[in-house]
């Protein structure tokens, strides 16, 4: 099968690639900037570099996007031309090629305010059924390229599959607050119980998706760790995150012990990836028990792929304060 992955330099559309040429797969990769990863250079709000990439692709996995880090340093338009107009144009050639599977990477992001419980509100418990709210110009733009693959599997019977991903990169906290309470890899190690996914996960669930898309048709999938946490716990987790985490994975606190690390205090949601599991028979690898057990081990938590890929930035200009400012 040939397949085309943009953003083939970014984070996911390196560890793509990398995967995916170790199959029998013929992989375009496409980006805006050059890399091992990337087959051809340029942009796709050019719809006739977009076309020209098309030619004889039968899936499409689409993780080329302007980011949250993004919002600080570029317009709003310049977010409606890359990640509504450059996905148009992907659907728009896709259909024309005939293309099976296509699968658009989307975020959790788009939940936005839908992540925030008010005062004195249990944890929120996020599925697919919660309705996004997206708070800045960059959930606005993902939730609307979702809706474009769906609106194209309904006019067109693209098969489409978005997949919400939560947090997998390995860049430093934008949150000042906890850059300055937590080493970073103990804030990462938290994540893994609510809000964050291993690389090589996030690829497994991607090709998984791109086998399945025929099959499903449509539907949204968040891509997150395995959660050890239930919904009989959201109450407690705003008052007592660590006494909840001591009840559902038992000696967790000799390993932070050892380290001198801590469990966040309270935690405002829980990102649930049952139906990816279900539906795409997707088995992420990395959870929270597994990053206890490599820290046991005193290994390095997370896959050799995350290291392999590495750090990328999102900004080739420092900021005075963090990675950049939160907007």
């Amino acid at each position: 099968m040939r397949l085309l992955v943009t953003g083939s330099s970014g984070h996911l559309g390196e560890a793509l690639v990398r995967t995916l040429r170790e199959t029998e797969h013929d992989v375009v990769g496409i980006d805006l900037s050059n890399s091992a990863f990337t087959s051809e250079t340029g942009s796709i709000g050019d719809r006739a570099f977009v076309a020209r990439c098309m030619t004889g692709v039968e899936a499409v996995v689409h993780t080329a996007t302007l980011h949250k880090p993004h919002v600080a340093t570029h317009g709003r338009q310049d977010f409606v031309d890359t990640n509504i107009t450059g996905t148009l144009n992907l659907l728009e050639e896709a259909v024309v090629a005939g293309v099976k599977s296509f699968v658009f990477t989307s975020t959790t992001s788009v939940f936005g305010n839908a992540l925030v419980p008010r005062p004195g509100a249990p944890a929120a418990w996020i599925t697919e059924d919660v309705t996004p709210i997206p708070k800045n110009i960059y959930g606005v733009t993902k939730a609307a390229a979702e809706d474009l693959c769906h609106l194209f599997h309904q006019k067109h019977a693209l098969p489409c599959l978005v997949l919400r991903t939560s947090r997998f990169f390995p860049e430093e906290d934008d949150n000042r607050a906890i850059r300055d309470s937590y080493i970073d890899a103990n804030a990462k190690a938290n994540e893994f119980l609510f809000r964050r996914v291993d690389i090589e996960d996030v690829v497994s669930a991607h090709i998984l998706a791109v086998k399945r898309a025929p099959t499903i048709g449509f539907q949204r999938y968040i891509i997150s760790a395995t959660t050890p946490l239930i919904p009989e716990d959201l109450a407690d987790l705003r008052e007592d995150a660590p006494g909840v985490v001591r009840r559902r994975v038992p000696g967790y606190e000799g390993e932070y012990e050892r380290r001198g690390w801590r469990m966040f205090p309270d935690l405002d949601r829980v990102y649930v990836s049952d139906q990816a599991r279900t539906d795409l028979g997707w088995r992420p690898k990395y959870d929270f028990a597994r990053v206890l057990s490599q820290l046991n081990a005193d290994e390095r938590p997370g896959s050799d792929l995350a290291r392999l890929v590495g750090s990328k930035g999102y900004h080739t200009e420092p900021f005075a304060d963090g990675p950049y400012p939160v907007a």
